[in-house]
């Protein structure tokens, strides 16, 4: 015989079993979450629509006044590109290392005003705005249909540079991180094949990473921006004296495919044109592991960007987390083996706070 504490406890139990038997419902983000994603796109497809056709002196000077103002309100992504530029100059007072944040977030509104209002220049236009040394390097490989991997970090303006390659007349594949609403992912999209671009979303998985080893197997051109881990499961590397995770994609592609892998690196000067480098082919190891080939690959890409980026500090645009130790550890996370050449890996942009980072995307 039961007592009815005992019902009680069988009742609830029943409850529960029926309850955990449910199919569980996808969870849909919350309305300030949606409302975010929404203005998030507002200004985006506002500066699209609008900064185009806004007098290229005035905008100019707009976007230089936008930076000034981010700037000066020291926001938190500001704050995370400060402490990333001191790595890159640690020999920086603390007045010079404003003053060089000051010129980060004007070379990073250069190039948001470049981006929307790229889609109305003309094939000339983007031919005589770039200017790079070392071309060669890329023509000779893509001559002889060897396939071409140009790995770039986020310097400069890696849209305008990968326009400028595809009105020589190299098409090319890269891919893009899915972002939120969905219909903001489409748009960048679009604004990239609009570019030239055959566009590839990050989260494609084994089916993106075929396409990319087909484009290259078959003398094909892939550019990935490549210096930031959104996977949380790079390869480590020494990056600026520090521990740092960048993607191994670059490297395990080319060690699949056989393609040449050519570091490239960005940067403006006082004039209207961008400058850059096609620097030397990183050769593939004579010995070691397939493990231990991509993180020396990865490591010596990681080495080019440095010396460019010391160089150019300013034009690093590296407004989110990026050394794991200003990463706060996520309660209960535990540790991810490195997977180089896994879909995550094929595009660097993010680092272990990439959902905060995200967040914070459309805000200085």
């Amino acid at each position: 015989m039961t007592t009815g504490g005992e019902q009680a406890e069988k009742a609830e139990r029943a409850a529960q079993a029926v309850q955990s038997a449910r199919p569980k419902q996808p969870e849909r983000p919350g309305l300030a979450k949606r409302l975010a994603d929404e203005a998030n796109y507002a200004v985006y497809a506002a500066g699209w629509a609008l900064v185009k056709k806004l007098p290229e002196p005035f905008a100019a000077r707009m976007f230089a006044a936008i930076g000034d103002w981010a700037w000066r309100r020291r926001g938190p992504r500001v704050l995370r590109l400060e402490n990333n530029l001191r790595r890159l100059r640690p020999e920086a007072t603390p007045e010079e290392l404003s003053e060089l944040t000051r010129a980060g977030m004007r070379s990073y509104m250069r190039y948001w005003l470049e981006s929307f209002r790229m889609p109305t220049w003309s094939r000339e236009r983007i031919r005589d705005s770039f200017a790079p040394t070392h071309v060669e390097r890329l023509d000779d490989n893509m001559a002889a249909k060897r396939g071409v991997i140009l790995a770039l970090p986020h310097m400069g303006n890696w849209d305008l540079a990968g326009a400028w390659v595809a009105v020589r007349g190299y098409s090319f594949t890269t891919v893009a991180e899915r972002l939120k609403p969905e219909k903001l992912f489409d748009r960048f999209v679009a604004y990239r094949e609009g570019l030239g671009m055959t566009v590839l979303p990050l989260t494609g998985g084994a089916n993106t990473l075929a396409a990319m080893s087909r484009t290259l197997r078959a003398g094909g051109l892939v550019c990935l921006v490549a210096d930031r881990d959104l996977s949380e499961s790079g390869v480590e590397v020494d990056f600026m004296g520090e521990p740092a995770r960048m993607p191994g994609g670059s490297a395990a592609l080319a060690l699949s495919t056989g393609a040449a892998l050519l570091p490239v690196t960005l940067w403006y000067d006082e004039t209207s044109v961008m400058r850059g480098t096609v620097h030397e082919e990183i050769p593939v190891p004579a010995e070691g592991s397939r493990k231990e080939k991509i993180a020396a690959m990865t490591q010596a890409l990681a080495d080019t960007w440095a010396e460019s980026m010391r160089e150019h500090p300013q034009d690093w645009h590296m407004l989110s987390r990026f050394w794991p130790a200003d990463v706060e550890p996520r309660p209960g996370a535990a540790g991810t083996a490195a997977t180089p050449g896994s879909a995550g890996a094929a595009r660097g942009d993010g680092s272990g706070d990439a959902s905060a980072d995200a967040a914070e995307e459309s805000r200085a």
